[in-house]
This record gives structure tokens, sequence and C-alpha cells, in this order.
């Protein structure tokens, strides 16, 4: 078996993997200026061939570019779950309004709409048989729909782990799934740290946000669509904290309520539902909403665009105010650049911003110990490390554990 890595190998975003030049696992984009693709996808464009593409789960870097996998003649089945089909989808038509008459743009609303035509959904535990191989999704804790892939050639099994975590989070469960494996491609994205107990941080979070309010500000929680937005949703109901959502999250929230066989609580989601208030941005509803004490769960969780482009320029010169983000933060991103330099560039424009920022660790993702607990199933594996800004320091450091791991450059094909 022949992997090639077309992206997410010691960076986050654009994750693409290559299986025989046939079998696809995930085509993602990167967020930056301009937004960065897969290896071969010249401006954007269809780089690659597969028979088949298998998608991990429903964020912008792994699946945001396989829309244009379908821009020529080839049409390869799509497999993933219900929910990873309709992110997807969401994340689609989001890309088409904001950059659709642009050439950072990789792929038009036809693309889009043969979607259709190709998409198959799978539950977990439901071997299908894609490009010939075998196919079996686990769940894996990350967020609705997401699943560790297991592909089988008949002489090897490899585990693409996708996202995880493995410990539970209010919207999902952490993942248990240990499926048998010979080879390993792991996510690696907090390698290098140990999240804080959950309830700390929520506690934390939350005495924050109930601070700031009854000081008179405004608290902006910049937070992805998909998985983070209703994973605040869910704390502020909890801790009752009074919320208003805006932006894409709300559109996901009411889907991810389709499915409820792939969420923790639905009763629990319900009821966050009806506590948070919606923001519809009709009628100067965020101009009235910034001047109340307000807690305003909205993205981009990067403030690279969204509604957070309105509110952040809104409430940044009054120390009283607060900005709490709750994801992590790529390099060159705005949010980034907020966090360190005290600005950030909104519309163009450099700002200062003099609100309280502060950052909360909510991670969906697996921390150091997680990812040691998980990999300690494999330890007779090979283990291939990506996604993450220290791959090769953690596959070093499995060495040293006695593992037998690497982590390939961009571009790099291995043979397992």
């Amino acid at each position: 078996m022949d992997v090639q890595f077309l992206g997410g190998a010691g960076e986050v975003g654009r994750s693409a993997v290559l299986v025989d030049e046939s079998l696809l696992l995930d085509y993602g984009t990167k967020t930056a200026t301009p937004p960065q693709y897969p290896l071969g996808s010249a401006g954007g464009g269809r780089g690659v061939d597969p028979n088949a593409v298998v998608v991990s789960h429903g964020h912008l870097d792994h699946v945001g570019a396989v829309p244009a996998l379908l821009s020529g003649e080839a049409r390869p089945e799509i497999h993933w779950t219900p929910p990873t089909r309709e992110l997807a989808l969401t994340l689609a038509r989001d890309t088409l309004k904001l950059h659709g008459n642009s050439p950072r743009c990789p792929f038009t609303g036809e693309d889009v709409r043969r979607i259709g035509e190709v998409s198959v959904e799978h539950g977990y535990g439901e071997p299908f048989e894609a490009a010939g191989y075998e196919v079996t999704f686990f769940e894996a804790g990350h967020i609705p729909g997401s699943a560790h892939v297991i592909v089988d050639d008949g002489d090897t099994r490899l585990l693409y782990t996708g996202d995880f975590h493995t410990d539970d989070q209010r919207l999902v469960s952490g993942t248990t799934a240990r499926p048998d494996a010979d080879v390993v491609i792991c996510e690696s994205t907090y390698s290098d740290v140990e999240h804080e107990d959950r309830t700390a941080i929520e506690e934390r979070f939350a005495e924050s946000v109930k601070t700031t309010l009854w000081e008179g500000g405004t608290v902006i929680v910049p937070a992805f669509a998909i998985g983070r937005t209703q994973e605040l949703m869910l704390i502020c109901e909890a801790y009752d904290v009074p919320c208003y959502v805006d932006g894409m999250g709300t559109e996901v929230t009411e889907m991810l309520r389709q499915y409820p066989e792939f969420v923790r609580n639905a009763d629990a989601l319900r009821r966050a539902t009806s506590h948070a208030r919606v923001v519809t941005g009709r009628d100067g509803q965020r101009e009235r909403i910034v001047d109340q004490r307000a807690a305003i769960i909205t993205t981009s969780g990067m403030l690279s665009g969204g509604p957070a482009m309105t509110y952040i320029p809104a409430i940044r010169a009054n120390p009283t105010n607060k900005i709490t983000l709750t994801g992590y933060q790529v390099e060159g991103t705005p949010g980034r650049s907020l966090l360190e330099t005290g600005s950030a560039e909104i519309d163009g424009r450099v700002m200062p911003v003099s609100a309280r920022v502060e950052q909360y660790d909510f991670s969906a993702h697996a921390d150091r110990s997680g990812l040691l607990d998980f990999l300690e199933s494999y330890r007779d594996a090979e283990v291939l490390v990506n996604h993450g800004d220290r791959c090769e320091a953690f596959a070093e450091e499995l060495r040293a554990d006695g593992y037998d791991a690497s982590a390939p450059e961009l571009g790099a094909r291995v043979t397992v």
C-alpha cells in the first residue's frame, strides 16, 4: 500500500492523503490569505483523480475542497457519515457565498450540486467497499459524525485517525474505538499540550463572562460554526449564561438536531437551543445587541470572516468589553494576530483592540496524554504522524518510546 501526503503533513489544514493513487482520504483547505489547497491543486482546482473519496469529518480543513474533485469528467463516489455530508454541503455553500466570484474558490455551484449524485452515507461499524478496499468508520469523538477510517486491502489495515478526542465533551463522547491496524496515520495537533480539566475551564469561562456582563460590558465569543458553537451553547445553558448565537452555527445547530444518534445528549442540545437567542441580522439587530450587556457566540472562530467582523470593530475600543477566543488560532489568521499583538486585521485594516482578550482551551482534539493513550494500542504498528505544527518532534518522542514512528513531509510517498 502506497500512501502520499498531499496536505496536512507538518501543518494543520488542507488534509489530504492518497492511497495507491486510487483512494483519497479527506480533501480540505487551509485557512490563510489566500486559502491553500492540497498539492497538485493548481489555483485551488482539482489536481487528483481518485476512484473514490472517504471523508473523516465535516471541518473545512478536511472537506473544504471536496467539491473541486467533481469539476471535471470524473465522478468519484464520496463516502461519509450523514452529518458529515450535511456539514460539507453547508461549508461549500458558504464558500461560494464568500468567494464564488473569486479565483480563490476552487469549485462552482454546479460542482456542489453534483455531490448529490455521488454521495454515499454510512454509519459507524458498517464495512463498505470504496475503490476496491474494505473501509469502516469508527466514532472519533471530535464532532458529530466524525470518524476514524480503517482501510483494508486484504494484506494491510491502515487506520487514518482523522481528528479525534479521547475525553467527553458536552456535544459528543470521547472515542473508545481501537480497531486493529498495521499502520496508523495519527493526528498530532496538541502533542505538546495537556488540556486542563474541562469542568474547570467551563467554570472559569462562565464566571468571566458573567463578571463582564455584570460590569456592563459585552462579550464576543468567536467560535467555529461546527462543533464549537454547539458546545458553547450547551455550556451557557448549563451555567445559566445568557447568550445570543449568530452566524453559520445557527444553521449547523438545527441540522445536527436532525441526527440525534450522532450527539451525546439530544435533549441537552434541545434545551441549549431554546436557551440561546438567535441573531437574524435583520433590521440592525447586530448593532442593537452590541450595545447591550450580552454574550454573543459568533463565527468565525479565527476572526477571518462572518458576523465577528461586525462585532469586533464595534466593541474593540472599550476595555470593559471582552473577546474570548475558544479554539485553535492558525498562524496568519486575525485571531492569532490578536493573541500575539493585541491588534487584528479586520476588513483590510489593522485595528488595535483595547477590549480584554482571553483564550479558553475548549479543544475537540486529544491532548498529549490522550494521543499517547490512544497510540498505546498500536505499539506494534507503524505510526505516521501528521496534522500538527510539530509532527517530526512528536514522531521522535514516539521513537524514543519504542514506536516505529515517522513524520512524512508534504508531498512524501510512503510504502506501508
